[in-house]
């Protein structure tokens, strides 16, 4: 009898630790699904202005006969290029410090028409805004708008 009791103690206490770990299991794997919804609402609030994510752009340049998958990449490297030209760069209108070179660094194409883009020489930073424009002979020009730089403390 003693022996009956010992285990129906000790299976108990097992059956309980495992009833809180399966709850607190349970809490935890809530709080994630809640974290995932909250990170994709974000996700698709940040996408909003992405020419990945634009049917209405994405349509405009269907209709010009020209595949955005491989468009995209291509109006990236052709901004990126523009880091490669000597002297002053071409886009960004701020002079560099000395010994260095203002470089684009990160670019998104929000539309058929709009580009944000941040650029540095490593001590200053700015970012510009930039319409563009792929011409029928498949070629592209970039208009400054507008830019800015940040303060240097």
């Amino acid at each position: 009898m003693l022996l009956v009791l010992f285990q129906y103690v000790s299976a108990k206490r097992i059956f309980e630790d495992q009833d809180i770990k399966l709850t607190n299991y349970r809490a935890k794997l809530k709080t994630f699904k809640d974290s995932i919804v909250a990170l994709n609402d974000d996700m698709v609030n940040q996408s909003h202005f992405n020419l990945n994510r634009n049917e209405d752009a994405i349509s405009y340049f269907e209709k010009e006969g020209l595949d955005v998958a491989t468009l995209i990449p291509f109006i990236k490297d052709e901004l990126y290029r523009l880091n490669e030209v000597k002297g002053q760069h071409p886009i960004v209108p701020y002079a560099s410090g000395e010994g260095r070179r203002m470089m684009i660094n990160t670019v998104k194409i929000l539309n058929h028409k709009w580009i944000i883009a941040d650029f540095s020489d490593g001590e200053y930073w700015g970012e510009v805004f930039l319409t563009y424009e792929v011409t029928k002979q498949r070629q592209l020009s970039f208009n400054l708008v507008e830019s800015f730089l940040y303060p240097f403390n």
